[in-house]
């Protein structure tokens, strides 16, 4: 089916992400959130964000305008019912996600397709509570949507091809690159990038190497752009605990046992740059490791 207008599930960091690229593609956004005043704030950093793009020159001051004439915003879940497609973009737990889909479904139209911007949890029981299986799929964004080129597909075992092609017309519309996955616990990337990052923790539990040198020796001796506990901090310590237990659970082997030093880190409130403190202190001038 050709779509049209985009629902968006949740107005934090990555929904407010989708709602910014969703919107400079051309498509009409309506944004649901359960906080007026989280909504009020995602339109602004949307608006911050594309103002950033107008003034490097890969956006006109008249796309803004346009792109943000294209976002609404809703406290209703039930004003979601009449897009075309529906991004659900809330936080990572399955109780919570279910419970947004069982009260957006009596307001749905009979072709609207449903998926989850979930990083690990499973597409094909997410699916099965609805009356839509075939209609369902995961839609993985990056963190950040507007920088990142990759979305993952998800397809659930019931997932049918003609939603699969109208999520990647959508992912082509965007101008990123759609990576097709099976529904296996935590997909791609986060199947790679989640054992790395828990194994960096565990260096530092066990005290091989500290904050610093666990990450400088990643940045500059495997060129990556961030070390593996600088980019903890930034996804978020719990939503890389919640990851870990997933793949814990759903494969049943201990390499993805997660390390007790992570555990310890949320149990803390220590979840990393969105609370000030993680593997590193951000409250001063400069971040400063926390070992």
């Amino acid at each position: 089916m050709d779509i049209h207008s985009i629902g968006v599930i949740g107005a934090g960091q990555m929904g407010n992400g989708i709602a910014h690229v969703m919107a400079v593609a051309g498509y009409d956004v309506v944004m649901n959130d359960v906080s007026e005043d989280a909504l009020l704030a995602a339109v602004a950093r949307i608006d911050k964000n594309i103002g950033r793009q107008v003034s490097k020159g890969t956006l006109s001051a008249d796309d803004k305008a346009a792109a943000m004439a294209r976002i609404s915003t809703s406290l209703e879940l039930a004003e979601l019912g009449q897009t075309d497609l529906v991004i659900e973009a809330a936080t990572e737990r399955e109780t919570v996600k279910q419970q947004i889909f069982d009260n957006l479904l009596p307001h749905l139209k009979p072709n609207t397709i449903l998926t989850s911007n979930t990083s690990s949890i499973s597409i094909t029981r997410l699916a099965s509570r609805t009356d839509r299986p075939e209609k369902f799929m995961g839609f993985h964004f990056m963190n950040p949507v507007p920088v990142m080129q990759l979305v993952e597909l998800i397809r659930g075992i019931a997932t049918d091809q003609d939603t699969y092609q109208s999520c990647l017309a959508v992912v082509q519309k965007l101008g990123k690159t759609a990576a097709s996955a099976e529904d296996f616990p935590a997909f791609i990337v986060n199947r790679i990038l989640m054992p790395m990052i828990n194994e960096a923790v565990y260096t530092l539990y066990e005290g091989v190497g500290n904050v610093t040198s666990i990450d400088q020796a990643m940045k500059l001796g495997t060129n990556h752009p961030m070390g593996p506990l600088e980019l903890a901090d930034f996804i978020g310590l719990d939503t890389c605990l919640a990851i870990m237990n997933v793949l814990h659970d759903g494969l049943a082997d201990t390499k993805y046992r997660p390390c007790p030093l992570l555990t310890k880190y949320v149990e803390a409130g220590w979840l990393g740059r969105k609370t000030k403190r993680g593997f590193y202190d951000y409250r001063g001038d400069a971040p400063i490791p926390t070992r």
